[in-house]
């Protein structure tokens, strides 16, 4: 049976974006068919994030009634579909978001994985991609403001009556200044699903306009989704088996090929 799962956050700049795609494809890794839908209409970023900020049909489109849900998925390279949504302001101004929930039967007849990316905050736009869900889960980082405001975006969802499966911590460095994996969990008062450490090739993979797991998947931050990916599908993935080797990485490094 096709389940939504919503990723959302309570302030921006977390990860949130970078999550979503990013679980997505280690959902693929291991099999899965998934679709990325880019539910943030004010500020998407889906599309930006993979090249592709701008499509001929979007989920402005749909929501306009002007195309099908089908007529807005794109297959991308790293294995994983996409449904952007426009970055245009006129686009945006004739978008209604409360209509996202009439689309939902519609949605999980294109993949049996659906991730959205939800806007930040606690405003309009976001309940109604919360509205879609059939589980959430919270993005944020290992400092108190960050945790503070995951904490409303954990009681926004009791609200609204939808199940929190976890949360995923994004940046996290280990150092004595940011919070403790227990100080989160005691915090938030539901599970962690996944730690993801501070990682250069996230920057990189940003900056390719691609996905961290599909450009380099042996990364810290790519084993780490990939772990967090198969602890939502219940598969085995053993993180350490699919480190890359010291010496490839010294010859990467110098510029060598093993």
């Amino acid at each position: 049976m096709a389940k939504i799962i919503v990723i959302t956050s309570g302030k921006g700049g977390v990860g949130k974006t970078t999550t979503a795609i990013n679980l997505a494809v280690a959902m693929n890794y291991f099999g899965q068919d998934v679709l990325v839908i880019d539910g943030n209409l004010s500020t998407p970023n889906v599309g930006i994030h993979l090249n592709a900020p701008e499509v001929p049909v979007s989920l402005n489109h749909i929501l306009q009634g002007k195309a099908e849900p089908f007529e807005a998925v794109y297959e991308h390279e790293s294995g994983i579909k996409i449904m952007p949504s426009s970055i245009s302001i006129k686009e945006l101004k004739k978008t209604k978001p409360e209509k996202m929930k009439d689309f939902k039967k519609d949605f999980k007849k294109i993949s049996e994985h659906i991730i959205v990316d939800c806007a930040a905050g606690l405003g309009d736009e976001t309940s109604s991609a919360i509205g879609l869900a059939d589980e959430l889960i919270i993005v944020t980082n290992p400092e108190m403001p960050a945790i503070t405001d995951a904490l409303k975006a954990v009681k926004f969802a009791e609200q609204l009556k939808k199940p929190v499966k976890g949360v995923i911590v994004t940046r996290v460095r280990r150092d004595k200044i940011e919070l403790s994996p227990e100080v989160v969990k005691e915090m938030l008062e539901i599970p962690i699903l996944g730690m993801v450490p501070e990682d250069d090739y996230v920057k990189r993979s940003i900056n390719e306009k691609n996905a961290l797991v599909h450009l380099y998947p042996k990364s810290n931050a790519a084993r780490a989704y990939k772990e967090i990916a198969a602890k939502i599908l219940d598969t085995e993935y053993d993180s350490k088996k699919d480190r890359e080797k010291v010496i490839k990485r010294l010859l990467k490094k110098l510029g060598l090929k093993a």
